[in-house]
């Protein structure tokens, strides 16, 4: 179970979502508002990925009152790739062979939603954070990602919870969390976890690299040739 908590000044007030991950597999959100007087000193900025996925946590759902209920959907021909959309974009639809700019945090589920990357830790010269950049179709990231955008407009933004099986089959396939000083251990505590030789051989393959990303697809364009 995933709590994740967003700033949404169209509704005026945190909106917080928590995710069941139940057996046999099934997915749910349950979302509720916190009261106008907790808010106060909430600065007011426009919705995006940068605070969608605030934090992660392991709660109960008992905590809610009277929540609203919304369904994680499964991509057709996906491979149980399942996927909510927290903002429709308007923007144009990527095509195969596109070069593709994403911004995301990625969660292993695991770990109680441990976020183990996200762009926004990735930084250019100037401080600002740096998307990631990839061909779709070049089979250089993992499918549930690649299946994920393909249906995305530019400026949406998606949640995904990616089964193994569409997951990390590999260490070299993206997107990873940089292999530099700071976040070397992030690395190799992910694929320590998601490879662990004890936990497969009890059986445990099917849990232990699902994982769940958001995504805001940031810009497609034509490859130059």
């Amino acid at each position: 179970m995933i709590r994740c908590v967003a700033w949404t000044p169209l509704i005026g007030a945190p909106f917080i979502t928590t995710v069941h991950f139940t057996s046999p597999p099934s997915i749910r959100i349950f979302a509720s508002r916190s009261s106008p007087s907790s808010i106060v000193a909430a600065s007011r900025r426009s919705i995006s990925l940068s605070i969608i996925a605030v934090t992660s946590s392991v709660v109960s759902s008992v905590c809610f009152s009277s929540p609203a209920l919304a369904e994680f959907s499964e991509i057709p021909d996906s491979g149980g790739v399942k996927s909510l959309d927290l903002r429709i974009g308007d923007g144009e639809v990527p095509i195969e062979g596109d070069q593709i700019e994403i911004h995301y945090y990625g969660r292993l589920a695991a770990k109680q939603g441990w976020r183990f990357d996200s762009t926004y830790d990735h930084k250019d010269s100037n401080g600002e954070a740096v998307p990631f950049t990839f061909v779709l179709g070049s089979s250089k990231v993992i499918r549930g990602i690649e299946t994920a955008v393909r249906s995305m407009k530019v400026g949406g933004i998606r949640r995904v919870v990616i089964p193994p099986s569409q997951g990390y089959q590999n260490t070299s396939q993206e997107p990873l969390p940089p292999n530099c000083v700071l976040q070397f251990f992030d690395r190799q505590r992910l694929f320590t976890t998601i490879f662990n030789p004890t936990r497969l051989a009890n059986g445990e393959g099917s849990t232990l690299g699902t994982l769940v990303f958001d995504i805001e697809l940031v810009s497609t364009r034509k490859k130059t040739p």
